[in-house]
């Protein structure tokens, strides 16, 4: 698939069962903080069924898509729900109970081992 969906695919596999990360988290871990949309395109695109827990990446305020066109619960939530995820509502995760951030992080919260000035450039 790709360097970029391999580090994502890395990343995502190491995201404890009952738990989840976000899309941002994700992007943050591989050192590309400003990837998050490109972060749900590989979970999209994961080839391998059941070998990537996509199931476990949420919006960054929890959000799930909790059914489909039809009002049927969606895959993600069953999972969820099955692996004993809390939820805040129907449609939300329960961030604080289970939210799970990859690698070391510095004083403000991001991956230690990304250049931030650079990667940032003038938003930092």
């Amino acid at each position: 698939m790709g360097a970029f969906n391999d580090k994502v695919y890395e990343v995502v596999r190491q995201i404890p069962y009952g738990c989840v990360s976000t899309y941002g988290d994700i992007a943050r871990a591989i050192g590309q903080p400003r990837k998050a949309l490109f972060v749900g395109y590989a979970m999209k695109s994961s080839l391998e069924e059941g070998a990537v827990p996509c199931h476990r990446v949420v919006y960054k305020d929890g959000r799930i898509y909790p059914t489909d066109e039809e009002g049927n619960p969606t895959v993600q939530s069953i999972m969820l729900h099955r692996e004993g995820v809390p939820f805040l509502d129907e449609e939300h995760v329960d961030l604080a109970a289970c939210h799970w951030t990859p690698g070391r992080l510095d004083a403000e919260g991001r991956p230690a081992d990304v250049d931030w000035a650079a990667e940032m450039g003038d938003l930092f």
